[in-house]
């Protein structure tokens, strides 16, 4: 088994994603010996943003593409190609204003490729990366879970179950703390509440 572990948050050590997603690949290693990770840190080595330039070469539009954009189209295939191979993936996802980071959805738009990760038919879109089972390791500042009055304004988790659902990968499971600015007791008692969830993840 192949487990792709990828942090987004700019907060290094601080970070509380960062430290439920590496609680969450420990738990994996426990679950699977012997499974093969690879690490991607979005925050220390950042995919670029897609530009023009890039869409041209990568379909073909531009024949010759500069020597930074073959590079950058490298890049894009192998960050792609991580995410393929992998059985299983970890991602540290932060809500930053009210979203996800722009690293991580720099990231997903190398991903949601046409041909790849999705396709159109006759009969609509359909998604070609079933199978797959990913782990979203979340924290947030207040609480935007169902029910609560902020829930209307979650566009983190809510776009990450869109666009994997719109590439076929409906196994999609949130660890979540939330209220972690509220007070250092909320904090504590958030962390605390995820790392017991991470316990009995599957």
């Amino acid at each position: 088994m192949h487990l792709l572990h990828v942090d987004s948050s700019i907060l290094g050590e601080a970070s509380i994603s960062r430290e439920l997603s590496a609680a969450l690949v420990t738990h994996q290693h426990a679950r699977h010996p012997g499974i093969e990770v690879t690490y991607r840190d979005l925050a220390a080595q950042p995919v670029p943003h897609l530009s023009g330039a890039y869409m041209a070469a990568l379909t073909g539009a531009t024949a010759n593409p500069s020597d930074e954009i073959a590079v950058d189209l490298a890049l894009g295939n192998k960050v792609l190609e991580e995410f393929l191979t992998a059985d299983i993936v970890v991602i540290g996802a932060p809500m930053y204003n009210f979203t996800i980071s722009s690293q991580l959805k720099a990231w997903i738009d190398r991903l949601a490729v046409p041909g790849k990760a999705f396709r159109y038919t006759a009969e609509g879109p359909q998604g070609l990366l079933g199978g797959k089972k990913i782990i979203v390791a979340s924290s947030r500042g207040g609480f935007y879970g169902d029910g609560t009055p902020l829930a209307v304004i979650d566009h983190q988790e809510k776009y990450l179950s869109a666009v994997f659902g719109f590439c076929g990968i409906t196994d999609v499971t949130y660890i979540r703390a939330e209220g972690v600015a509220i007070s250092p007791e909320n904090r504590e008692k958030a962390i605390q509440d995820a790392m017991e969830q991470i316990a009995v993840a599957a």
